[in-house]
C-alpha cells in the first residue's frame, strides 16, 4: 500500500460538463472526479480547475493527479498518550507537536489514530471512515495541543453538530513574525485550498471558499515578535496560520506560510525550534451525552517556552 501518486493524463472526447467529461476520458466515477477537483488535483490545458460544472470543449488537455492507496483500515500501535479527559463517550488527548493525526499517504502508521486504538482497545466512533475513526477535527503535525475524539457515534455526531454550529470554544497560543498592529482584532476571510499549491491553503473571494473568522489578541511583545492568543469562531484548515500571514504576521517557524526574520533564524537554529510556533492551549465543549459543559487547558509546551524565553517573555 501507499506509493507515489498516479498522473493520468489525456484528452476531452466530448464537450459537456467538466466532471461527466472527465469521468468519461479518465475511467473515474463522476463523484471521484469531483473530489479530485475539490481538492485541487486536475488541470486543464495547464491551468488548475475546480467547477464540476464548467464547460469544457473537446480536445482540451488534462492531467489528473490520483493520490496513492492507503491502508483499509488502520492498525493499533502501542504509542503513548498524554490523555487530559476520558469516559466512554469520549477522549481529549493532548498531542505532541510532530504526530499526525490519522494516516494517509506518506504517513501510514505512527499516527494518533494507531495509538488511540490501542488505548481505546478499538473502541472508536466509526462515522469519520475506516482510516480516521473517532475523528472529529484534527490539528495539524506540528501543531501541538488539545483535540476531543469520539469513541462512539452518538458522541461523534454530538461533537460534529458543535463544531457545525461553531459553539465549540477553541483558542490557540502563537508566537509571530513581528507585532501585530491593532493589537488586538478580528481577521475575517474565506479560505480555500490554492489553486497554485494544493498542499496550502489562501484567502479566496467570498462566495469560493469557506468563511472563516479569527479573533486574536497579543499577549505579550517580544523582541521582533510577539505572542499571540487566536480565538476561533470557525476551524478551518490551517486558519490560523493563513489568517495570521494574511495581516503580515505569519508563525515563525512556518515553513509554508511565512519566513523567520534574519535576526530571529539564529535563535530558532540554536534551540532546534522547526515547527510553526502554534499550540491548542483551549477547548470547550458540551458533553454530547451527559449534557455537562467541559472545559480545558494545555499549558505551553517547552519547545514553544524556550521560543518565547529567548524572544525576551517570560
Amino acid at each position: 500500500m501507499g506509493g507515489t501518486d498516479d498522473i493520468l493524463t489525456g484528452t476531452i472526447a466530448a464537450p459537456g460538463r467538466l466532471d461527466k467529461a472527465l469521468a468519461d476520458a479518465s475511467g473515474l466515477s463522476r463523484e471521484r472526479v469531483k473530489a479530485l477537483l475539490e481538492e485541487g488535483r486536475i488541470t486543464l490545458d495547464g491551468q488548475g480547475v475546480r467547477q464540476a460544472s464548467l464547460k469544457v470543449a473537446a480536445g482540451a488537455a488534462f492531467a489528473v493527479q490520483v493520490p496513492a492507496a492507503i491502508p483499509a483500515e488502520a492498525v493499533a500501535q502501542d504509542i503513548p498518550l498524554s490523555v487530559t479527559y476520558e469516559d466512554d463517550a469520549l477522549i481529549v488527548v493532548d498531542k505532541p507537536a510532530g504526530l499526525v493525526v490519522h494516516p494517509a499517504a506518506g504517513n501510514l502508521d505512527g499516527t494518533l489514530v494507531n495509538a488511540l486504538l490501542h488505548h481505546c482497545r478499538g473502541q472508536l466512533s466509526g462515522i469519520g471512515g475506516v482510516a480516521r475513526p473517532g475523528i472529529v477535527h484534527r490539528i495539524d503535525k506540528d501543531t501541538s495541543g488539545l483535540l476531543v475524539v469520539a469513541k462512539s457515534d452518538a458522541a461523534h455526531e454530538g461533537l460534529a453538530r458543535q463544531f457545525a454550529d461553531h459553539s465549540i470554544i477553541r483558542a490557540y497560543k502563537a508566537v509571530t513574525v513581528g507585532q501585530p498592529i491593532p493589537a488586538a482584532g478580528t481577521i475575517t476571510g474565506a479560505i480555500a485550498r490554492s489553486v497554485h499549491d494544493r498542499k496550502k491553503m489562501a484567502l479566496v473571494a467570498d462566495g469560493r471558499g469557506k468563511h472563516a473568522v479569527t479573533h486574536y489578541r497579543t499577549l505579550a511583545r517580544l523582541d521582533g515578535a510577539a505572542l499571540v492568543e487566536c480565538r476561533l469562531e470557525t476551524g478551518r484548515t490551517h486558519q490560523v496560520r493563513v489568517h495570521l500571514a494574511s495581516i503580515g504576521h505569519s508563525l515563525l517557524g512556518d515553513p509554508v506560510y511565512g519566513r523567520a526574520p534574519a535576526k530571529i533564524r539564529p535563535i530558532l537554529a540554536r534551540i532546534g525550534f522547526a515547527r510553526q510556533a502554534l499550540h491548542a492551549a483551549e477547548l470547550g465543549f458540551i458533553h454530547p451525552i451527559s449534557g455537562e459543559a467541559l472545559h480545558f487547558t494545555s499549558s505551553t509546551p517547552v519547545d514553544m517556552t524556550e521560543l518565547i524565553v529567548e524572544l525576551g517573555g517570560s
